[in-house]
Formats: C-alpha cells, sequence, structure tokens
C-alpha cells in the first residue's frame, strides 16, 4: 500500500474556500431570480396594470 501526502497551502485552500462560497452565494441568486420570474408570471399585482387608468383620473 502507498502513501499519498497531499498539501494544501494557506493561498490555496483560501481561494478553494472562496471558490464554494461564490458558487453557492451564485447558485442562490440564480434561483432566486428564477422563482421570482416564475412567481411574477403566474401573480399579477396592482403594480402590474398600465398606467393609463392613473392618467384618466
Amino acid at each position: 500500500m502507498s502513501n499519498i501526502f497531499l498539501y494544501v497551502d494557506p493561498g490555496s485552500g483560501s481561494y478553494l474556500i472562496q471558490m464554494i462560497i461564490a458558487a453557492v452565494v451564485g447558485a442562490l441568486f440564480y434561483f432566486k431570480n428564477l422563482w421570482w420570474r416564475f412567481k411574477s408570471f403566474f401573480t399579477k399585482s396592482k403594480q402590474d396594470k398600465p398606467e393609463k387608468d392613473k392618467l384618466h383620473e
């Protein structure tokens, strides 16, 4: 059986942690926007009505 020794220096380790955090935050942002688009497609709020109704008041 052979021994394999791996070494990750502090600079590489912190870069790896930074990449993992960025990937998680990016995925959360992507799915948040996807959910918002999905939700706004099926629901209409009062703000989505045309502006011409406000002009005739």
